[in-house]
């Protein structure tokens, strides 16, 4: 008994090994994807963004993005679904309204691409039709 326990430590000590090393590897290609886009905007107008500064700015970037996808993990499982949508990311988006407003046209664009299925719909029946035309359609903001 006590060696398997033994057993199931060493297991959850390894992964979470794993994890920690899976977490430092996309910690370090995130902070050189930042410092890339740092340093191109910077010589885009013409200025110079001492190296600390862009360490810190990585950092609170993935520090951020970690919270952001904890968030809109929880979002989905209080939906009930194990994956997250469009929807969740906007939702994570609700304290700054224009980034929110970014995100819904940007969601309306992706779904202007999408080609339109060719699906027969069933003709719906008088007791439907008397129920949605009492529905009212609220625009998004």
């Amino acid at each position: 008994m006590e060696e398997e326990t033994i057993g199931i430590d060493e297991e959850r000590k390894q992964q979470h090994e794993e994890d920690a090393s899976v977490t430092e590897i996309l910690r370090d290609r995130f902070r050189l994807s930042t410092i890339s886009i740092a340093e191109a905007e910077a010589n885009q107008i013409g200025m110079e963004i001492s190296k600390p500064i862009i360490a810190c700015i990585s950092d609170l970037a993935f520090k951020y993005t970690e919270q952001l996808s904890k968030d809109l993990e929880l979002f989905a499982q209080h939906a009930g679904r194990k994956s997250v949508r469009m929807e969740d990311v906007i939702l994570s988006a609700h304290r700054n309204e224009r980034l929110a407003a970014t995100l819904r046209s940007f969601r309306n664009d992706l779904k202007a691409k999408e080609p339109r299925s060719e699906r027969k719909r069933k003709k719906s029946s008088t007791r439907e039709d008397i129920t949605t035309t009492n529905v009212v359609q609220v625009p998004d903001l």
